[in-house]
């Protein structure tokens, strides 16, 4: 090992101390060193970062950072908030937390020629803390199509240039040298405190060497051979008996090794890289070395590429993730080669809808016509509704269902709100009768409302309105309520034996949003929810919209349009649920509930799936009436929302389980419910533009009996 203080790291100083406070002032009488001091700038930078630092690292004491070979001093933060702005780029392709382990990385680096790229890219990443560099050549004008050096480095030692450039870019990371390079009787030596070994040198033996070392000490070697991007790894952490360069080679005298010239390599370094899979370029090549070329090429972008390759597997290795022995090539020209024309964005047809299409002429089928228009979770129309003269059936089906649909509570509340359009209708057309409801299993409610004379004025003056309820989900005005609005919405939940929480004050919707909002962060977050919701959306043209949400009916952007096809991913989710982020996923919810000019929850004073049909005829009269008084109306269901024991939110989310009951909890205490009650549906009312779209029905829901 031979070092040389200051010729390749750079001198930190601490001003506050009076020994480098003494340094630095012998530094600033010199006119030949030049300061740099941008410290504002990075403590600006640093204090704009999402989220926030700390305290402690915004009032770090900055150093100066002496570079003799450039003869300047630069202030620079600290080492934590120095490494917390330098590196905040990378989040999330590496966590903060990652970006902790990979500190404790030790990565050694034999041959600094494409070891030079590995040492750039590792730094760059802040893939590892420390690094051991050994390379006994200087860099020399012929290097300079590779090495990412300049002529200003001409006849430096190789180690020391890449050192520099690391120094240059992070001060902190912990550099060591072998200005000497390693051979057979150094390997040991210069593999203690090493945890990754690249191998980048020329020698044969010394490459033998360094791999029988690293298999006794279990170490891992990586190596990059730029010719079609290949890559090489042999995980002798974790295969102790694995056989060197994966046995292509066999057993070799490394002493017979020792030596060699560049055409009498050859025959072996095919062997390691195997023939058969080098570029045509590169096998012509090596014909030709010592008579037309002088050693085999090597080109800067290819080399550059194994940096980049080398930086990837460390990080693996570094964070415990997956990395198998073997080797593979990403070829650059295959790729070109391989260039086609990106799939066209399917843009969504316009379809402005303001009111919904005409009844049925017939009586009857006008009925089951009112009934099919109730919503339903998802639009999934989880009902079978069947009529003939005599009479209405509306049975639950669930065949229909999802996780969240938790003891088929969310489907019973739309069969409440099928069942009160059909007496809305039946009224009107003078034909309403009795009407009963019974399970005909745990949990699966069948409604029969049997045809008579009867005609209920109340229900009667809703058909137009029923006729025109949708969804709106348009951001809103939060212009307030008055009084007898809010009165007629509490008589429209409490005719149907329900109770209206009508929540006005603005501290309190703020407070609900967060609630939902988080609520749709789990959603997101939980794999089975996750592809329950994006399974309901449909995307037109390429998708019928008889069932499911029309994507349209979201009244997103273009920009939240586009995040969407992101949060589709489940691959994301999974990302993002590793980290337990994902904030932003809850923001749609968020700000609709802040545009909202109340929140109305419609509560019921039991548990049983007739309370929850009492739910949804509630439900359904308070939108209809709501949106009679002019109002936006968009039901939210949060995902804890059926599920009323523990155990059941348990089932619908294992991991957010606890989150869910203290959200259940909080919703709960800000609208007022009381004990006993549940929840059938939350509301948000709004003053807002129409809907650009009308969700539609599927007909094979329903059928006409023969009499």
């Amino acid at each position: 090992m031979n070092e040389t203080h200051g010729e390749y790291t750079a001198l930190l100083l601490d001003e506050g101390h009076s020994g480098d406070a003494a340094v630095l002032d012998r530094l600033r009488r010199d006119p030949a060193v030049a300061f740099v001091d941008r410290l504002d700038h990075q403590r600006d930078a640093l204090r704009s970062l999402v989220p926030a630092p700390g305290s402690d690292v915004l009032d770090e004491a900055p150093v100066w950072a002496y570079y003799s070979w450039r003869r300047t001093v630069v202030r620079l933060l600290g080492p934590t908030s120095f490494r917390l702005l330098r590196l905040d780029r990378n989040r999330n392709k590496i966590t903060a937390q990652e970006q902790e382990r990979l500190r404790d990385v030790t990565v050694g680096i034999v041959g600094l020629s494409v070891g030079h790229a590995v040492a750039l890219a590792l730094t760059l990443e802040g893939a590892c803390g420390g690094l051991r560099l050994a390379d006994f050549d200087t860099l020399e004008l012929s290097n300079l199509n590779r090495v990412p050096g300049t002529v200003l480095d001409l006849g430096v030692n190789k180690a020391v240039v890449a050192a520099r450039r690391v120094a240059e870019i992070d001060p902190y990371v912990t550099v060591t040298l072998w200005k000497d390079g390693v051979d057979v009787e150094s390997v040991a030596e210069f593999l203690d405190g090493t945890d990754v070994v690249i191998d980048e040198c020329d020698s044969l033996d010394v490459k033998v060497s360094l791999r029988r070392e690293a298999r006794r000490r279990g170490l891992p070697v990586l190596m990059a051979t730029s010719d079609r991007g290949l890559l090489d790894v042999e995980r002798f952490d974790v295969e102790p008996d694995r056989p060197l360069f994966h046995g292509v080679i066999g057993d070799v005298d490394v002493e017979s090794l020792a030596g060699l010239g560049s055409r009498d390599k050859i025959p072996l370094v095919l062997q390691i890289l195997d023939a058969g899979q080098l570029s045509a370029t590169m096998a012509a090549s090596l014909v030709e070395v010592d008579e037309t070329i002088t050693t085999w090429p090597q080109l800067g972008g290819e080399v550059l590429l194994g940096g980049a390759e080398v930086a990837a597997a460390v990080r693996r290795i570094g964070l415990g993730q997956p990395l198998a022995s073997g080797r593979c090539r990403m070829d650059l020209d295959d790729h070109l080669d391989a260039l086609a024309d990106p799939p066209l964005p399917q843009h969504l047809p316009e379809q402005p809808v303001n009111r919904a299409a005409a009844p049925p002429q017939d009586t009857v089928d006008a009925i089951v016509n009112a009934a099919a228009r109730a919503p339903s979770g998802g639009n999934v129309q989880p009902w079978t509704i069947a009529a003939d003269d005599a009479g209405l059936t509306i049975s639950l089906a669930p065949e229909h269902t999802t996780a969240m649909d938790v003891g088929y509570r969310g489907s019973c509340v739309a069969v409440g709100a099928a069942l009160h359009n059909a007496r809305i209708a039946a009224s009107a057309a003078g034909l309403l009768g009795a009407v009963t409801v019974h399970d005909r299993g745990p949990g699966l409610p069948v409604a029969t409302m049997t045809f008579g004379s009867g005609n209920d004025r109340e229900l009667s003056d809703r058909y137009e309105h029923m006729l025109d309820r949708t969804t709106n989900r348009r951001l809103g005005v939060p212009r307030p309520l008055d009084d007898s609005q809010a009165g007629l919405l509490a008589e429209a939940a409490a005719r149907e034996g329900a109770r209206l929480c009508l929540v006005t004050d603005r501290d309190d919707i703020a407070a609900i949003g967060a609630i939902l909002a988080e609520s749709d962060r789990i959603r997101f977050l939980t794999p089975t929810l996750h592809r329950e919701m994006i399974g309901e959306l449909r995307w037109p043209p390429r998708d019928s919209v008889d069932t499911g949400i029309d994507v349209r009916a979201l009244e997103l952007d273009s920009a939240e349009l586009s995040t969407l096809a992101l949060l589709r991913r489940p691959e994301v989710m999974e990302r993002l649920g590793a980290q337990d982020a994902g904030q932003a996923l809850g923001k749609s919810t968020a700000d609709r509930i802040a545009s909202s000019s109340a929140v109305a929850v419609v509560a019921v004073p039991g548990s049983t799936s007739r309370d929850y049909v009492r739910g949804g005829e509630a439900t359904e009269s308070v939108w209809i009436h709501a949106q009679a008084l002019g109002l936006a109306v968009q039901p939210i269901s949060p995902v804890f929302l059926y599920g009323v024991e523990s155990a059941e939110l348990e089932q619908l989310s294992p991991q957010y389980a606890a989150p869910l009951e203290r959200l259940r909890e909080e919703l709960f205490d800000v609208v007022g419910a009381k004990a006993g009650e549940a929840l059938a549906m939350v509301l948000r009312l709004s003053h807002a533009p129409g809907p650009s779209v009308r969700s539609e029905r599927r007909a094979d829901r329903v059928r006409r009996r023969i009499s």
